[in-house]
């Protein structure tokens, strides 16, 4: 049995493991058992906890929306002077 450490959140899991590790610690019940650091796990995943972590996704999808007005801008000026010189 092997103690799995999330380092997120801080919450620890014993399951059954074959992985070796030279890191002990003490479970609940007293005994000394191998501890393996986790960065994530049910504990902390967004998936699992139903938190989503905040990104700055609004300044890219304003970035994102301001390229493409200024593409459509572009395009629509290509075309009218496309139709002037056809003319």
């Amino acid at each position: 049995m092997v103690i799995f450490e999330d380092s997120t959140s801080g919450k620890r899991f014993l399951i059954g493991s074959t992985i070796e590790t030279t890191k002990t610690d003490k479970w609940d019940d007293g005994k000394e058992r191998p501890v393996v650091q986790v960065e994530i796990s049910s504990a902390s995943h967004p998936f699992y906890t139903g938190t989503a972590k905040t990104i700055d996704t609004a300044g890219r999808v304003e970035k994102f929306k301001t390229r493409a007005a200024t593409a459509k801008t572009k395009k629509a000026a290509s075309a009218a002077r496309k139709k002037e010189t056809a003319k």
